[in-house]
C-alpha cells in the first residue's frame, strides 16, 4: 500500500526477486487498500503511513480489527518516534524507513518467512521457541526433545550427516531431495526446521535463469 507509484513498483521488483513470496496487489490509497484486502486476503502487507486520503497507521489498526491473519510491515518517510510506537502496538512485524535498501528488505523478509514455516512444524511451544520468534534468539539442536509433529528424529539427523558432505559450496532443496532420496518439498520442511533452530545457515542464490533459491549450508564452527 503505496501512493508513489515508483516506490510501489520498486517494492513490487524487490518482492519478486525472493522466492516464496508474490505480489497480489497494489494500492495507492486507502479506500483502494480496504478494497483489495478483502478481494485478495493477503498474508503480508507493506504499507505507507502516508496517503492522499488517510493515514497508514490508522489502516494499520483497521487490519488487525478485520483482517487478524495479515501481517504487516512498514515501509516509509516517517520518523517520528510517536509514529514507530503506534506501528509497535499495532503489532507490525518491521518498520523499515525509505529509501529501501534491498539486502533490508531480503534480510526482513527471510526472518519473516522462516518464521511463519517455523510456526508451522510445532504444535506446543516452550520459552525458547517464544524467544526464537519474539528476539531471533537461537535454539539448539535437540533429537530427543521438541521435535515437532512432521519431523522424524532419525531422518533428522540423517540429514544434517548428508549436509556436511556439501560443505562450503552449501546445496538446494531440490539438489539435496535428489541426494537423500527424498521430494523437493519434504526436504525444504527438514532443511528449513534445521535453520529455525540454528544447526544451519541459509541464503539467497543467484542463478543465471529464474529466481534465487535458498542455498543451505552447515554453520561456521
Amino acid at each position: 500500500m503505496e501512493d508513489d507509484f515508483r516506490v510501489a513498483d520498486i517494492n513490487k521488483k524487490f518482492t519478486e526477486r525472493l522466492e516464496g513470496f508474490e505480489v497480489c496487489g497494489i494500492a495507492s490509497t486507502i479506500k483502494e487498500a480496504k478494497e483489495k484486502l478483502l478481494t485478495y486476503k493477503p498474508d503480508l502487507v507493506f504499507l505507507d503511513v502516508y496517503f492522499p486520503d488517510g493515514n497508514g497507521i490508522d489502516m494499520l489498526w483497521h487490519i488487525r480489527n478485520h483482517h487478524r491473519s495479515t501481517d504487516v510491515i512498514l515501509i516509509t518517510a516517517a520518523k517520528e518516534i510517536e509514529t514507530v510506537q503506534e506501528a509497535i502496538r499495532g503489532g507490525v512485524i518491521d518498520y523499515i524507513i525509505k529509501p529501501v535498501l534491498f539486502d533490508r528488505f531480503e534480510k526482513t523478509l527471510a526472518k519473516y518467512i522462516k518464521n511463519r514455516l517455523q510456526m508451522t512444524t510445532i504444535d506446543d511451544v516452550d520459552q525458547e521457541d517464544v524467544d526464537q520468534l519474539l528476539h531471533n534468539k537461537r535454539k539448539e539442536l535437540t533429537y530427543e526433545q521438541n521435535i515437532p509433529k512432521g519431523i522424524d528424529p532419525l531422518t533428522l539427523k540423517k540429514i544434517k550427516g548428508e549436509i556436511n558432505t556439501f560443505k562450503e559450496q552449501g546445496v538446494t532443496a531440490e539438489d539435496f531431495g535428489k541426494h537423500v532420496g527424498m521430494s523437493r518439498t519434504t526436504a525444504r520442511r527438514y532443511l528449513e526446521y534445521m535453520v529455525s533452530i540454528g544447526s544451519i545457515t541459509a541464503e539467497l542464490a543467484y542463478g543465471q535463469v529464474g529466481r534465487p533459491e535458498r542455498l543451505y549450508r552447515l554453520n561456521e564452527e
